[in-house]
Parts: structure tokens; C-alpha cells; sequence
């Protein structure tokens, strides 16, 4: 690459990080400025950052929204690395043509749109009394067709001469899994574990429909519910989406460099 390319192609790409980062830039900008000057489109750091953060906790219970949406995603990642995981690692293990019909009828689900099944699932969870509830809000969503094909890809990986070896060792199918196949996938589990938390962590539609009462809160309905109303303070609004997005940046950050990995494997 000659000279001129490679200073175009820096170029190019401190534009488009720029670009990437501004949004981020803006909220932050944002949530320490007025109302007013957020409609003005300042780009200044202001100083009602504490204004806005006195306004936040006097209209909206965010120690009841941030508690629930971390129960909620915690338990839905742990659940759904469990349940997607041993799916995959049986699809593929336990290789034969009835169970690739079964992974390609879950692949043609990944088509079909939630907002379609969302209201005979309403149905169901308020005839099982599951409103309201950390298992109504994890069961829709506690395995996925995504998750299930990234542990069956990554479990190609995985030897079959090794498994073969330990079921003669007298190692049982639960006991390969735990001590021989979950220590080799452990970028792949840090891979499905920050989709898995990110998606239930911003997940909306499905809490909003299920959740009535307002103790079982989320940050997202948290910041939709300051959207309401005759008038929006952007700077409180603006704040609260801060607070939304750190767990995700945070656990997108410590585990960026697992999940790249995990992401590739699973393609391969």
C-alpha cells in the first residue's frame, strides 16, 4: 500500500470513529445540560448535571428500575447460557438427520417476528398467572435459535476423539460437558452471554406488556415513561438514557475481545 493510500485510509477511518463515537459524545453532553439547551443542540459540557439528576429522582423510582433490569438480565443470561448451550453442544454431538430437521425448523423461527406471537404468549402467561413475574419476563426469550446455532458451530470444534476417550474413562455426557467442553468455549459463552444480557437489558416491548405494576419497572420503560406528557425535559431524559447504557458499554467493553473471538468461531 502506497503512501497516499494509507493516509486516505486513516483518514477515512478517524471520520467514521468519529462519526461512531459523536452519539455517545452527544448523550453525555446532553445530560448535563438544560432542557433548552439541549433543543438548541449545544455540544458544550453544561452544569445541570445535578438539576437533572434531582429531577430524574423526584419523578421516576430509577433504584427500583435498575434493580429489576439487572434481576431481569442476569437471571434471563445465566438461564439462557445453560438451556442454549447444552442445545447446541446435543445438536451437534448427537448428530443425526430427525435433529437437523429440528435445528432447521428453529432457524426458520428466527424469521418470524415477535410482535406476531406476542399475544397468544399474553394469553398463555396471564392463564399461568405469570404476569408480573421474573419468569414471565425470561421464558419467551430463555432459549433462542441464534444462541443454539453459535454453541452447535462451536461444538464442531470441539474433538470427538477426546469424548470418545472419556466415555471410556466412565465420564458421563453432563460430566464431558461441564469439565471438558465449557472450559474449551469460554469465548464463545463470553460472546452469547453480552448479546444475551444486552438484548434482555434493552429489551422493552415484551416487559411493557407483561409488567403492570409499576415494582416491576425496567430502566427502558423507565425512559419511555419520561417521554410522556405535554412536555419533555430533555436533560433529564437524556440522563437517564446514560444511566441505561452503561451496564451494557461496561460489559461490552470487558468482554469485547472474547466476543470477537466467540463471534468468529461460531461463523467458522
Amino acid at each position: 500500500m502506497t503512501k497516499g493510500k494509507k493516509v486516505f485510509a486513516y483518514v477515512f477511518l478517524i471520520i467514521v470513529s468519529l462519526i461512531s463515537v459523536f452519539p455517545l459524545y452527544w448523550m453525555l453532553v446532553a445530560a448535563t445540560n438544560r432542557s433548552v439547551d439541549v433543543s438548541r443542540g449545544t455540544l458544550m459540557f453544561g452544569t445541570a448535571l445535578i438539576d437533572n439528576a434531582k429531577k430524574l429522582l423526584a419523578s421516576q423510582n430509577v433504584s427500583t428500575a435498575l434493580f429489576n433490569s439487572f434481576k431481569y438480565s442476569i437471571t434471563m443470561t445465566l438461564i439462557s447460557l445453560f438451556v442454549c448451550s447444552i442445545a447446541g453442544y446435543g445438536f451437534e454431538v448427537f448428530h443425526d438427520k430427525a435433529k437437523d430437521r429440528v435445528m432447521s425448523l428453529l432457524l426458520l423461527a428466527m424469521m418470524v417476528p415477535f410482535a406476531a406471537t406476542m399475544i397468544p404468549l399474553y394469553q398463555m402467561f396471564s392463564k399461568a398467572r405469570l404476569l408480573n413475574s421474573t419468569l414471565g419476563f425470561i421464558l419467551p426469550t430463555i432459549s433462542t435459535p441464534f444462541l443454539i446455532m453459535m454453541f452447535r458451530q462451536s461444538a464442531r470444534s470441539f474433538p470427538s476423539d477426546i469424548m470418545e476417550a472419556a466415555r471410556l474413562d466412565g465420564l458421563t455426557e453432563f460430566q464431558i460437558f461441564y469439565r471438558m467442553f465449557l472450559p474449551t468455549m469460554r469465548s464463545t459463552y463470553a460472546a452469547a452471554m453480552t448479546i444475551t444480557f444486552m438484548n434482555a437489558w434493552n429489551s422493552y416491548l415484551w416487559p411493557k406488556v407483561i409488567m403492570s405494576d409499576e415494582s416491576s419497572i425496567t430502566m427502558p420503560m423507565l425512559v419511555s415513561n419520561l417521554t410522556q406528557g405535554y412536555v419533555t425535559d430533555y436533560g433529564t431524559l437524556m440522563l437517564a438514557v446514560l444511566i441505561c447504557t452503561i451496564p451494557t458499554v461496561i460489559i461490552f467493553f470487558l468482554l469485547q475481545r472474547s466476543f470477537a473471538e466467540g463471534i468468529t468461531g461460531a461463523v467458522k
